[in-house]
Order: C-alpha cells, then structure tokens, then sequence
C-alpha cells in the first residue's frame, strides 16, 4: 500500500498540529504549513518524526493567494526531494484567525480580512493544489459551529465559515469526477489558544460553553483530531459534501 500523505495548512499548533497527529498515528505523513512562527512548525515536525512518520513545514500565508502558485511548486518539489512523489493523497483546509467585533463596528479590512484567510484561500489554495493530489483523495474543510447557531460579535468569521460549507458541496460535486471527497467539519468551542485562548483561559466563558453543550464540557483538541482523521480515513470513501459539527451537542 502506498505511504499516504496529508497537506494541513496552519499545523504549527492548535488544531492543524492536532489534526496532523491524530494522522500520524494511522500511519500517515504530513506536510504542515505555517505562517510566522518556524519554531513551533520545526516542533510540531519532530514530534510527528518521533511517532515514526515523515514530516515537513512549509511557510504560507493563506491571505496571499497571489502566492499559491509559487507555493505548489513548493510543494512539488518538496514531494520529489522527500517521498518521490508526484502526488498527495489528503488536504486539510484548516488555517485561519478569528475576530471577535460587533456587527456595527465590523470594518470592511476586518471583513476582507476574514473572507480572504477563510474562504478565498479554500477556494483557490485547493484549485492551485489539485494538480498534485491523487485521484480518489480526501479533502476536508474546517468551518465552525458558528455557522449554525450565532454568538454576538462573531458576524464576519461565521460568514466565512458559512460560505466554506457551501464551497464544500460544490467542490464534492465537481471533484467526483475524480473520485476525490469533500466534506466540512465543523468543531463547537474548543480550548486551544484560538483567539487568545478564549474558551480554554476565561473561565467565566467555559462555564458558559459547558452550561449550553449536551455533553456538559467545552472541547478539547483531542476531540476534534480524532473526528478529522476517521474522516479522512482511506477506507471513509462512500461519504462527500457533508457537514459534520464536533460540538458535544452544543445548542441542539
């Protein structure tokens, strides 16, 4: 059987280093993008190598996507020098930043901002890459809760994420041709330090998260790298354009 490989955007840490290992563990190697911070990218590498699997960190910036093509190439080259491929078998659309602003004070940069990190860069960072990934893989797309239930000040994130969902079934039904799938998850609050670690450092918030999840917790990163992998697992090949919430029940 062939070596899979997954490229994650935004693994350095949080979700995408979680997701990244969850993979790991069923035997698959990562090409792990980060945006600033080489340090925690090169951390996250040596922890995947420790599991015995083959990891790499390449810089991106998903609000660039001027430079998605160059990126390709990137990884192109980075899939002969390393594995002497042509091809990878996953994509993990998970970068992204959050914003917490009223509606009325939303600026246009700020909404810009969040259209690009999240929804262009799904759009066009995949059509850039689709070349290098191999017929019947997996695509998966991180969206939020949020674009099902609303919380104030979460306006221009969550129509991103909304507008991701959408993408995905589009995507699915376009890329079947080639026996690729394409499905959204969609993780509830989870304690990471997304937004400042929010959910995971204010205590007052938890209690809130877990007074409103069937479940009676916030989530943890393991929660949600768990439910990215059996998703992306090879034999999870019936099941496209799908959204799948990870929530613990959140606002059923």
């Amino acid at each position: 059987m062939t070596q899979r490989i997954a490229l994650i955007t935004g693994a350095s840490r949080g979700l995408g280093r979680n997701i990244a290992t969850h993979l790991a563990a069923r035997g698959t190697d990562a090409i792990l993008t980060y945006q600033h911070n080489a340090d925690a990218a090169a951390d996250t590498v040596d922890a995947l190598r420790a599991l015995g699997w083959q990891a790499i960190a390449l810089p991106l910036d998903v609000a660039d996507s001027r430079a998605f093509p160059a990126f390709a190439g990137r990884v192109r080259a980075a899939l002969a020098a390393t594995w002497q491929r042509e091809r990878f078998d996953i994509l993990v659309n998970n970068a992204g930043s959050g914003l917490h602003a009223a509606y009325l004070d939303t600026t246009e940069e700020q909404f810009d901002s969040m259209i690009a990190i999240h929804l262009k860069s799904a759009f066009f960072l995949t059509q850039a890459l689709l070349p290098l990934m191999a017929d019947g893989g997996r695509i998966l797309n991180v969206s939020s809760g949020l674009a099902r239930f609303s919380i104030a000040g979460a306006s221009a994130y969550a129509l991103a994420k909304g507008g991701v969902e959408v993408l995905t079934r589009y995507q699915a039904r376009e890329l079947a041709q080639r026996r690729i799938t394409v499905n959204v998850l969609a993780p509830g609050a989870i304690e990471t330090d997304f937004n400042g670690g929010m959910v995971r450092d204010n205590a007052q918030l938890n209690a809130f998260v877990t007074s409103q999840t069937a479940l009676g917790r916030a989530g943890l990163p393991d929660d949600i790298g768990a439910a990215a992998a059996a998703l992306l697992d090879e034999g999870n090949g019936w099941m496209t354009g799908q959204r799948v919430e990870v929530s613990g029940g959140m606002w059923l």
